[in-house]
């Protein structure tokens, strides 16, 4: 089986939302994020970035005013795939189901900015595809919501979409039993 980390909207965008970026659930992202690329490389898997886009909005979304970029700090290589989407999912409006189906991917794991929206999304979607998808919580980032006077803090947003997630649509993760894992399979093989 190959494999896929799909890191999603890890991007300058969320980080130009100054007030909204302190207040977030993970702002240091890109350290559990580099994790797993190295992780995702180390077994040769593919990695593809994602980057949310909303052309002429003139909001941070708008690949004309420059926001539209992975955080600096990440461990970007050339050859690694970058998608461009303007959904709430990594799918509908790219190719990437084409491209990870041109690379023989059965497996994802996901992470990225927006816990419960376009990484949940995207989990689900994947899932809906045939996908065998995990969900790495601890690898993802989301701000508070206010709705009819009533907030969720990010974590319980985050708790929220594992629960959701887990064994409907994916196997929820951590970067630290990633390593594990990878730590024992490579002590297996010797």
């Amino acid at each position: 089986m190959s494999r896929a980390l799909i890191v999603i909207d890890v991007q300058e965008s969320f980080r130009a939302r100054t007030e909204e970026w302190a207040a977030s659930y993970n702002p240091k992202i890109a350290e559990p994020v580099n994790r797993l690329v190295a992780l995702a490389r180390d077994a040769g898997d593919t990695v593809v970035w994602v980057l949310h886009s909303e052309p002429g909005t003139d909001t941070v979304f708008d690949p004309a005013l420059g926001q539209v970029r992975l955080l600096a700090e990440l461990d970007h290589q050339d050859g690694d795939l970058l998608v461009h989407k303007t959904s709430h999912n990594a799918f509908t409006t790219t190719n990437l189901q084409q491209q990870l189906t041109e690379r023989g991917v059965t497996e994802l794991v996901t992470c990225g900015i927006r816990t419960e929206q376009c990484v949940e999304t995207t989990t689900r979607v994947g899932s809906d595809l045939g996908y065998q998808v995990t969900f790495v919580s601890d690898a993802t980032s989301t701000s508070p919501i206010t709705r009819d006077g009533v907030t969720l803090t990010a974590e319980e947003i985050v708790r929220r979409t594992e629960f959701v997630l887990a064994d409907r649509f994916a196997t929820v993760s951590t970067v630290a039993e990633l390593e594990a894992q990878a730590e024992r399979r490579a002590a297996e093989r010797g």
